[in-house]
């Protein structure tokens, strides 16, 4: 039997403002990079953002419970005008996060 893949928890926050506006303009390059630059990339990656943050400041230190709670609350945006979902955007998040930490999740979440 496998064992579960253990959970990732974040130090607690000492400024998420910073935090988000990194978060903000990282997602907004890889939503970039993914299709085509477009003017809703900059909306999307400002609204996963927002949620990040007063998550964060809320005292959220759990990677997935950030990430579920990003998918829960972007399912309100209209993503007519975009290539994207929710789920691509919370985990593009995940990626993101995971890379700056310097874990590889490319092969089974293992710490590099």
């Amino acid at each position: 039997m496998t064992e579960p893949i253990a959970s990732i928890t974040l130090l607690p926050a000492t400024d998420a403002v910073r935090e988000g506006a990194w978060l903000q303009s990282s997602l907004q390059a890889w939503l970039d990079r993914e299709f085509i630059p477009e003017s809703i990339n900059a909306t999307i990656a400002q609204r996963a953002a927002q949620i990040y943050i007063r998550q964060r400041m809320e005292g959220e230190n759990d990677l997935g419970s950030l990430v579920i709670a990003i998918v829960t609350e972007m399912q309100a945006f209209n993503f007519q005008e975009s290539f994207f979902g929710e789920f691509a955007v919370a985990n593009a998040v995940s990626d993101l996060i995971l890379a700056s930490l310097g874990i590889d999740n490319r092969c089974c979440g293992d710490r590099s």
